[in-house]
């Protein structure tokens, strides 16, 4: 492998690339529309575009594409070849500045909630020029965004990029009240690490269930899971080493930070997780990842499985996303600091997150609602549903201390006062010690566990940074009209400690204990996607995203009929798959296999006088009152199906699903389970868990 300084960003048309072949007063405006978002002129447009042009052909590439994020929650791509036919009947390759601005797909066909009619098919995409364009398989993906024939964003980047502006307008106001004059700009960066399972493909082709859907839908525990605790940070197999061996490759070339990997908790379970980027670079870095880890799996004799579930009985997938906000001029405004003033805006900042964590709970358990995340919050391997915050027993004492105005007990005795003394220093390694809590500070930053594996995770930031925002939009109305900043200051941090406190929760998320405390102290549990949507169009947070136009109302009103749709359908395809693998396969196997026993059974049976109980005329009876009470299931959850087709609504829907449909399959699937661990391996139709867990060597 040739070195990792020659390789990352080798197929990126970034900043070193665009310095080097671009003019150098175009090269500033360029640069100018990614620090302030201003518009590239048509002019400099048409050079950058054949600058990119150029580059990418002697790369290799033939075709380019506007790569976009629709509301499927993977990317979307269309492919135009370079070529243009010249007079003489031959081609010359062009690409103008029109072509790399603007792009106007199909939209047809894609989610639109209702924010798209009928016969306004067409859709735009837009060129995003704060995510550098890069060459996969041979193809120039310019990255933008993706709106309707009436303007309103179809996809994931447009609203998350609104969020950044809304986040990075209110934190200036904020950040400039402590003196930070020379801050032009606030970002958020975001560090998603990513959970993924690897099987051989061998044994993938024979899973109806995880080819249609992404998980087992049936499938007995096997005699070893993950109880020993022996592949977490275990050692990573040959054949997986050369899988991420290639997958770092691949993603260095595309400049993804690619720098952790290891083992996870379940077998065959693995992670990555890459350096810290821009949110809205993250979320696009994050989907290439997803991306090319499925494609580096093919390559070799391997499937990446995604799902937040694909096993039953060992733990999922999650997807940790590490957030925080930092200025231009290098300040971390979630670092403590040494110093008074930062640590005062420390404290803000702190406190900003903790009343957006507390006064929009119901969007951050939305945002990673889905019906593969409901498999696994709250399954004691994950977050529970309930949001709640954990900062830390040592950061909990300070925060009580300002609250009641009293000394801080720590490395330090004395009283805070913010702003002038000193917060005293603590030792970051006592922050990041519960793995049972949804949303923890670690530092420097805050985790929020709970996004599921296969989620874009444009959704999780567009809610943080909107709901951060509005916090810090109520802080800078007071503080910019303060007559004694440091006591209207210090009021302000007591107050939002007081009213926001209930969020906050050290202790064990696992524990049923929680369960009650966090119903005594007015915090939600949304179980599952249904139960969570309808807070979606909440009149306060319909308020919140127009307010900072994150979104608009019809927007809004589009991504709930979107969600709501989303989780009937992966429901519906769950069933009709179920009843297709019992019915064509499972109970005639085992139907063949009472058969053979029964004979056998006969068979021992004429050879004596008496009645004589064996092994196969007991299974066949054991097996033969399963094998009925699974078809009766199948009856019933086709049942339930053919029900869903008499109602209306679609939140009414989506609660059918989840009541009568949802049950239905999971009564079928402890028959057949059941049946599983009776059933000669050779006579079961479909690789066994221990197969599919265990299938790389």
């Amino acid at each position: 492998m040739a070195k990792i300084s020659e390789i990352f960003g080798s197929n990126v048309f970034g900043d070193a690339v665009m310095k080097q072949r671009l003019p150098k007063e175009t090269y500033k405006q360029v640069q100018r529309t990614i620090q302030t978002g201003k518009r590239l002129d048509d002019e400099a447009a048409r050079i950058v575009a054949n600058a990119m042009k150029d580059w990418a052909i002697e790369k290799g590439a033939t075709h380019f594409t506007h790569w976009f994020q629709p509301m499927t929650g993977v990317t979307a791509e269309k492919h135009d070849s370079f070529i243009s036919p010249t007079d003489n009947g031959g081609v010359i390759m062009e690409f103008s500045g029109k072509e790399l601005v603007r792009g106007e797909p199909d939209a047809s066909s894609f989610p639109s909630g209702g924010l798209r009619a009928t016969f306004e098919a067409r859709g735009y995409t837009a060129w995003d020029p704060t995510s550098y364009a890069f060459i996969k398989e041979n193809v120039l993906c310019i990255p933008t965004a993706f709106c309707s024939y009436g303007g309103e964003a179809l996809d994931k980047k447009t609203p998350l990029l609104r969020s950044m502006d809304a986040l990075n307008r209110e934190c200036l106001r904020i950040v400039k009240l402590f003196g930070h004059e020379d801050v032009k700009h606030i970002m958020t960066t975001v560090g998603p690490e990513q959970e993924y399972f690897l099987i051989d493909r061998k044994a993938y082709e024979k899973r109806k269930d995880i080819i249609y859907t992404g998980r087992t839908l049936f499938g007995a525990k096997p005699p070893k899971g993950q109880e020993l605790d022996d592949h977490y940070f275990g050692s990573i197999k040959p054949r997986v080493q050369a899988f991420m061996n290639d997958l770092n490759e691949e993603l260095w070339k595309v400049g993804v930070l690619a720098k952790t990997e290891h083992n996870e908790v379940a077998p065959a379970q693995h992670e990555l997780a890459p350096i810290f980027t821009t949110g809205n670079l993250a979320a696009d870095h994050n989907q290439l990842t997803m991306e090319t880890m499925q494609r580096v799996a093919a390559r070799h004799g391997m499937v990446c499985l995604l799902h937040e579930k694909p096993f039953a009985g060992v733990n999922g997938s999650g997807k940790h996303n590490n957030w925080s906000m930092s200025t231009d001029t290098g300040i971390n405004l979630l670092e403590p600091g040494d110093t008074p003033e930062q640590n005062a805006l420390f404290l803000l900042s702190l406190c900003a997150v903790i009343q957006a964590v507390d006064d929009y709970q119901d969007m951050l358990r939305i945002s990673v609602a889905s019906a593969g995340n409901d498999h696994r919050l709250g399954a004691n391997e994950a977050p529970p549903a309930i949001i709640s915050m954990f900062i830390g027993d040592e950061l909990g004492a300070i925060l009580d201390a300002i609250e009641s105005g009293t000394a801080y007990v720590g490395k330090e005795r004395e009283q805070l006062k913010i702003g002038v003394h000193v917060l005293p220093r603590f030792p970051k390694d006592t922050t990041d010690r519960n793995r049972t809590s949804p949303f923890a500070f670690t530092g420097n930053k805050f985790e929020f566990r709970a996004p599921g594996s296969s989620a874009s995770i444009s959704g999780v930031n567009v809610v943080l940074n909107t709901a951060v925002a509005e916090s810090l939009r109520q802080y800078a109305d007071v503080l910019e009209n303060s007559t004694d900043f440091e006591n209207d200051l210090q009021s302000l941090i007591r107050r939002v400690i007081h009213d926001h406190k209930r969020i906050i929760f050290n202790g064990n998320g696992y524990d049923d204990a929680w369960v009650t405390e966090a119903a005594n102290r007015g915090l939600l549990n949304l179980r599952t996607t249904p139960e969570a949507l309808p807070y979606y169009i909440a009149e306060k947070n319909v308020e919140l995203f127009t307010r900072h136009k994150v979104y608009s109302r019809i927007e809004m009103e589009a991504r709930y009929e979107i969600h709501l749709e989303h989780y009937c359908k992966v429901l519906n395809i769950e069933a009709l798959t179920m009843i297709d693998m019992a019915r064509r396969d499972i109970l005639p196997a085992v139907s063949r296999y009472i058969h053979e026993l029964s004979d056998t059974a006969l068979a021992i049976q004429s050879l004596t006088t008496s009645a004589v109980s064996t092994f196969e005329s007991e299974q066949v009876a054991e097996m033969s009152g399963l094998l009925a009470d699974a078809f009766h299931k199948t009856k019933n959850l086709d049942a339930a199906l053919f029900g869903a087709k008499f109602v209306t609504g679609s939140q009414a829907l989506a609660d059918y699903y989840r009541e009568r449909v949802f049950s239905a399959m999971a009564e079928l699937r402890i028959t057949i389970d059941q049946l599983e661990t009776m059933t000669p391996e050779d006579v079961w139709p479909f690789p066994s868990y221990g197969e599919l867990l265990f299938s790389v060597k």
